[in-house]
């Protein structure tokens, strides 16, 4: 009996991990960006501060709009077909700047040595995204 449900789910997960996996990073990317495009994501005053330390000679109020974006283009990418690749090197390009605040922020993301602040752990919970975008890339074409 239990075999039989266990053979069921994992057949099942195999047909929806894809489509799940794509809107799932779609949902992720294109909100978040969209947030950051209408100025009312709660992430905001942690990228200003980081544009401070990092990028300071340019305007913070286009860099936003333009991050916004960039993140809604990487969701974009990740529904549309043949362009998973493109998305997967955006998102790679964006997690570099995303893991940042760890380094140059470290009094909002880490209360002690190795112990996170809230802001620290959604920023180590990218490690999943990063997971979940090598798996797509692992299982695209590769005559493509």
């Amino acid at each position: 009996m239990f075999r039989k449900f266990d053979i069921f789910l994992i057949d099942l997960f195999y047909r929806i991990w894809r489509p799940l996996s794509r809107i799932s990073l779609f949902i992720v990317f294109f909100y978040f960006g969209l947030l950051k495009v209408l100025n009312l994501s709660p992430a905001t005053p942690l990228v200003e501060l980081l544009a401070q330390k990092t990028i300071n000679f340019i305007n913070f109020n286009y860099f936003l709009v333009f991050f916004g974006i960039f993140e809604m283009i990487i969701g974009l990418f990740f529904i549309l077909p043949n362009f998973e690749r493109i998305a997967i090197f955006l998102l790679f390009l964006h997690m570099i700047t995303t893991f940042l605040p760890l380094v140059f922020l470290y009094d909002i993301t880490w209360s002690g040595f190795l112990i996170p602040t809230l802001e620290g752990q959604y920023i180590i919970k990218n490690l999943v995204i990063i997971s979940l975008a090598l798996v797509i890339g692992g299982h695209l074409n590769k005559n493509n």
